[in-house]
This record gives structure tokens, C-alpha cells and sequence, in this order.
């Protein structure tokens, strides 16, 4: 019995664990060598795969186990995407999503059922190509713009609205084809039940990002077991997908709707950071998937009318994208920014063809065309991303009428953020118990920006009730580091108990950048020498008045005059540290930064709808019911000096007004995503 149970398991387990070493030990060597020639790890992939796949050296046996794993890839890619935005930024690109996304799937199906029927396909299969053809690669697309840091800008926000879109129209598409094939289904009806049973995942997704998931996250965070809180947040991921898929909608639709759960707690960057490392490995799966599909010989014999097609293809998605873009009312840039990032065929296209197949709309022929140009052109996007910015300033400065003129750095990639923090040049605080508390209030005092990170769930939700700038994570992650702009700061000071979690979060913090000033707390003197090696720059035993010494250095950084520092320490002495214990009638330091009243903000409208919003300035009164007055706006790289009564602020306009601090924060709040 034992001896049979062993010979199954062998045959069961073995052929998986020699595909996975086949796929990544090729796949080492591949990504080695493009790294060296500066060519994009997608393509090694994709590569990897067309060397490991049947039509390649037949490597890879169990296909089926790769597609499964490649899946898991793609479901943990939306789910971080999920993770990174939030319900509130999707609302402000509803825009986006519904029109843009819709406008780009009719037009893109439009334009290619007249090619499909002027090459000579029936009227049905031109429908269906155009439907394969309006779909592009989520995972491709979001992979490189999370690369780049560009998922937030204005053009990364709009290409995920759009990507969002497809992902649901894959569903009604897939109904669709059997009808174009002469199926009889009663398909309105199965899209009105789709429509409802959409209603009702939306009102759930609502109601868990509100009051389930924060509430369930924070008794899991509180037991401090990071193993339960890596389960339960993997748990939350695949069962929205799988709620999803039973529903008739896709897994990565369902993914992305629970990172958006997530997002909304305090415990989103925390969760980013334990799913990334694995969803790395899936996610090679994926592209390594998606290359097996490659027919070498194929693609040989039919070379040019492929690359033909490809043209085509490209010319095509590109102008349907950027047309819908500037349709809803964005720039010309932006819309060609956004219609380079999309031209590519996806992986919901590979899907929707075999249903096509086995509903007869496609031959054999067909397919492996189709193939040919969806490999082909997923293997171009990396390329065509990374010169978006510099192609997009090329077209837009041709002599074209009516085109708009624009000054762009071709040589830069960085697009205009759409979320802007104010975190700059500021005090990073870790560790929020008496000494993070003290530092925090002397640091609110003097009028010096911070951002706190704590790891106890209950001191971070008690602070965010009191108002104070905290995030919830390990400090030695560097995603939550990178969410507190650690590269910005001026100085991080390390104040936990923790010897050798200390040691972790210097090293994190220097690997990540040079740019902090950093201070760290220890318990005892024998723990300088080795925190100094790991690239601290000051450490103070607890022999130290650690809150004022920790402190007065703080203020040392900022510049502060050495008279002035020395006047604060003899002050909180001489009040017997009443600063720092809350005691009634206290009086105040006398160190102060002085700001003044009125201040001039550049403020981003990151917005496509609102009560001032693509509405004439005169209407809106801004300056009577906000108090701010506008003196500049910035839009297309152009800035306009002369405000009129008569214009209007746009998604993507950086308007510089000046007013006083609580005025500035109303507009922000009317403009900007919180």
C-alpha cells in the first residue's frame, strides 16, 4: 500500500517540480543576459517561455499547472493594485472608467470589425476580432507603470480606469460571442442578471471596506503574529475572487475589488508589502505562459503579413485610446500618453479567442495570427512605455492645425503626480511610545513636518482619531518607508525597544536611500558601534535624556540657532518637562518656526467632477465661500497669468493660490483626491 501511495506521489509531484526548475533556472539565464543589454525582464520572460513551450524545446510538460499558477499571478497583481488605490480615488475618475473605458472599447471594435471586413470576414466574425482586439494586457501595463512609481499620475490613473473597464466588459463579451456564432441564449437577460448580481457586489465591496475588514484587520493585527496576518490578507484576496468568479465575473475583477477593501484600513501599505514578494513569483508564471503559446515556425512563414497586422494593430488601439481620452476631456499629452500604454492585445483576449474557437468564429489559421500579433505586440509595450513621454512631446509639437503646443523635457519620464504629498524635507518618527509621543509634540510645536509609523493597531487607530500623521506597518518594509517618503526626509528617528528589529529598519532605510539624517534609541552603549555600521549617523543610549537630546539634534538639522536649541532645553528642564506631560496651564516653548499667515500653494485638481470643477471661476465664487484667491494656473505645461471670470479648472490643472492655511486645505479638499 505505502509503496503504491509513494509511486503516485512521485508521479504526481515530480513532473511540476521539473517544470518549475526548468522555467526559472532558463529564465535566471534569460532576464541575466537582457539585464545586461538593458532590455526588459517581460521580454526574458516571454522568451523563457517560447524556448521552455511545446513549440519550443518541449521542456514544460504540465502547461496546465503553469496556467494555474500564471493566474494567481494576475490575481495578486490587481489585488496590489487594489491595495494602492483606493475607493475614493476610483471615484474620482468615474469619468475614466465609464466613458473613456466604454468610448475605447466601442471605438477600438468599430475600427476593426471595417478592417476585419474589408480583408473579407463575415459580418459576425469582424464583430468578434473587434472584440479580441478591444482588450488589453492589465498585467503588462500595470506591472511597468508600478515600476515606474506612475500608477498615480494622471495618465497611470486613467490607463488603469480604462484597464478596469475591459476587465469588466470581458464578461458581456463572452455572452456575446455565442450569440455572434447563432446560439440561441437569451443574452439580454443574462446581462440584466450580470447587471444586478455587479449591483450587489459593489454594495458589498462597500460595506466591507467600511465596517468588516477594518474592524477584522485590527483584532489580527493586534495579536501581532505576522504569519495569521499574511493568512488572513491572502484569505481576503482569493475569497473576493472566488466570490466573483461564482458570479459570472472575472477573478482579477474580484482581486482588485479586495485590495480596494483593504486599501480603505490603515493596514494597506503593511499588506502591500507581504503579498509583493509573492506575487512576483506567480506573476512569471504568467508571462511565461503566454510565450509558450509562441509558434516559432508559424510566425517564420508568415513574417510579413504578421508584422502588417501588427501595424495595424498598433495604429489602430493607439488612436482609439487617445481618441476616447480627449473625448473626456483631457489633454492631448495625456491622451497619447495613454494610448501608447494600451495598444497591446491582453491576456483577456487569449481567453475570449478559445471561446471563439470552440464556437467556430476563429480557424486555425486565424488563431495562430491572432497569437502571433497579441505576443508581439505585448512584447513591444515595454519599449513603447518607456519613450511614451518623448513620443507624446514628438506629436504634439508636429505643425498640425488645431493641434495644441506643448514644452516637454523629452529626455524626462516623470509625469505630473496626481496625488501630491506635502511630506517633504520632514521628521520620520518610528516608534510611537513616550519617546515618539514626546518627539512628536516638541516637532508640532517648532512647526516642523512628521509622519509617524507605528506597529501597535491600537495606538495607530487611537492617534488617527487624535489627528496625527501615523501609518500602521513594519518599518522595516519598504513600502510603508517609501508611503512616509523616507527618501524626502530630512531625519528618521528610530525610538522602539526592539535591538534587533532597530538594526533591521537602518539597514531598510539605507537601502532605499542616503537621504535621512538617521538617529536611533538604543537601551545600551554596546549597541552604538553596530547600528553606526549599518548606516545610522547618531545613537543615543537611554543614559541620555533620550526625548531632549534626541530632540535638540532634530532642531540641529532643521538649522535652528544653537542659542535657541539651548533656550529649549533649559526651558523643558526648568518646567520639569511639562511640555511633554500635558500639564494644565503649561506654558508654550519659545522655539518656534515661524511661518507666515498667508501662503502661496500649488494645489493639483486631480478631479474630473466637482462643485468647482469645469464650472467658470465666476460662478463657483471660490474665493467667497473658500477664502482663497487664484493667481496662476499651471495646465499643458503652459501657465496662465491673466485669471478671467470666464475660466475653468481642469483634471490635471496645478492652480497656485494664496490664502491662509485653512482656506488652502478647503480648496484641497474640493480638488484633489484625499
Amino acid at each position: 500500500m505505502s509503496t503504491n501511495f509513494l509511486s503516485i506521489l512521485a508521479n504526481v509531484e515530480i513532473p511540476m517540480l521539473a517544470d518549475i526548475v526548468w522555467i526559472f533556472g532558463l529564465a535566471t539565464v534569460v532576464i541575466l543576459l537582457f539585464i545586461r543589454f538593458k532590455i526588459p525582464t517581460i521580454i526574458g520572460f516571454l522568451l523563457t517561455g517560447a524556448l521552455a513551450g511545446p513549440f519550443g524545446f518541449s521542456l514544460v510538460n504540465a502547461s496546465q499547472t503553469v496556467e494555474v499558477l500564471s493566474e494567481i499571478g494576475v490575481i495578486l497583481l490587481l489585488f496590489v493594485i487594489g491595495l494602492e488605490f483606493s475607493l475614493k480615488s476610483l471615484l474620482s475618475i468615474k469619468k475614466a472608467v465609464f466613458i473613456g473605458g466604454a468610448l475605447q472599447v466601442i471605438l477600438t471594435i468599430l475600427a476593426t470589425y471595417l478592417f476585419s471586413s474589408f480583408l473579407g470576414f463575415e459580418w459576425n466574425v469582424a464583430v468578434f476580432i473587434g472584440f479580441l482586439f478591444s482588450l488589453s494586457s492589465t498585467a503588462i501595463v500595470l506591472k511597468i507603470l508600478q515600476e515606474e512609481g506612475q500608477v498615480g499620475s494622471i495618465s497611470g490613473r486613467t490607463t488603469l480606469a480604462i484597464l478596469i473597464f475591459q476587465d469588466i466588459a470581458i464578461v458581456p463579451l463572452m455572452l456575446l460571442t455565442p450569440m455572434l456564432a447563432g446560439a440561441n441564449d437569451n443574452v439580454g437577460w443574462s446581462l440584466l442578471w450580470l447587471g444586478l448580481k455587479g449591483i450587489g457586489v459593489v454594495i458589498v465591496t462597500l460595506i466591507s471596506a467600511k465596517y468588516l475588514v477594518p474592524k477584522l484587520l485590527y483584532r489580527i493585527a493586534a495579536s501581532k503574529n505576522e504569519e495569521l496576518f499574511l493568512l488572513s490578507i491572502i484569505v481576503i484576496c482569493f475569497a473576493v475572487a472566488y466570490l466573483t468568479s461564482l458570479l459570472g465575473l472575472s477573478l482579477g475583477l474580484g482581486a482588485f475589488l479586495a485590495g480596494l477593501i483593504i486599501s480603505e484600513s490603515e493596514y494597506s501599505h503593511h499588506a502591500t508589502g507581504k503579498i509583493l514578494p509573492f506575487r512576483e513569483v506567480f506573476l512569471s508564471f504568467f508571462f511565461v505562459s503566454i510565450g509558450m503559446l509562441f509558434d516559432v515556425g508559424f510566425f517564420i512563414q508568415h513574417l510579413l503579413p504578421i508584422f502588417e497586422l501588427t501595424l495595424v494593430t498598433i495604429l489602430i488601439k493607439f488612436l482609439a485610446a487617445s481618441v476616447s481620452v480627449r473625448l473626456i476631456g483631457q489633454s492631448l499629452r495625456e491622451s497619447l500618453i495613454v494610448g501608447l500604454s494600451i495598444f497591446q492585445l491582453g491576456e483577456f483576449s487569449l481567453l475570449l479567442a478559445k471561446e471563439g474557437m470552440r464556437q467556430e468564429l476563429l480557424d486555425p489559421v486565424s488563431y495562430q495570427y491572432f497569437l502571433s500579433i497579441t505576443l508581439l505586440t505585448m512584447a513591444l509595450t515595454p519599449f513603447a512605455m518607456g519613450k511614451r513621454v518623448q513620443i507624446a512631446s514628438r506629436i504634439c509639437n508636429l505643425p498640425i492645425p488645431g493641434t495644441e503646443k506643448y514644452s516637454f523635457n523629452a529626455k524626462s519620464r516623470t509625469e505630473i503626480p496626481a496625488v501630491q504629498s506635502d511630506l517633504k524635507d520632514h521628521l520620520v518618527i518610528i516608534g510611537f511610545g513616550l519617546n515618539g509621543h514626546n518627539l512628536a509634540k516638541a516637532a508640532k510645536t517648532s512647526k516642523i513636518p512628521y509622519a509617524i509609523i507605528e506597529l501597535n493597531p491600537a495606538t495607530v487607530r487611537k492617534e488617527l482619531a487624535n489627528g496625527e500623521p501615523i501609518t500602521f506597518g513594519d518599518a522595516a518594509n519598504e513600502t510603508v518607508l517609501q508611503h512616509v517618503q523616507i527618501n524626502k526626509a530630512r531625519v528618521a528617528v528610530i525610538a522602539i525597544s526592539n535591538a534587533d528589529a532597530t538594526k533591521r529598519i537602518v539597514s531598510a532605510i539605507r537601502h532605499l536611500t542616503g537621504n535621512p539624517y538617521i538617529i536611533v534609541r538604543t537601551r545600551y552603549v554596546n549597541e552604538i558601534e553596530e547600528n553606526l555600521k549599518l548606516g545610522a549617523d547618531e545613537v543615543i543610549p537611554e543614559e541620555f535624556e533620550t526625548s531632549i537630546e534626541i530632540f535638540t539634534r532634530v532642531l540641529g538639522k532643521y538649522l535652528i540657532p544653537r542659542h535657541h536649541v539651548e533656550d529649549f532645553t533649559e526651558e523643558v528642564r526648568s518646567h520639569n518637562y511639562a511640555m511633554f506631560r500635558k500639564v494644565p496651564g503649561a506654558s508654550p516653548s519659545r522655539i518656534r518656526v515661524h511661518l507666515p499667515d498667508i501662503n502661496l500653494v500649488g494645489v493639483l485638481v486631480e478631479k474630473d467632477t466637482g462643485d468647482f470643477i469645469n464650472k467658470p471661476i465666476k460662478e463657483t465664487q471660490i474665493r467667497q465661500k473658500l477664502g482663497v484667491n487664484i493667481v496662476a494656473i499651471k495646465r499643458d505645461e503652459k501657465t496662465i497669468y491673466e485669471i478671467t471670470g470666464d475660466i475653468k479648472l481642469k483634471l490635471g490643472d496645478l492652480v497656485y493660490v494664496v490664502g491662509g492655511q485653512e482656506a488652502i486645505e478647503k480648496f484641497q479638499m474640493e480638488v484633489e483626491v484625499s
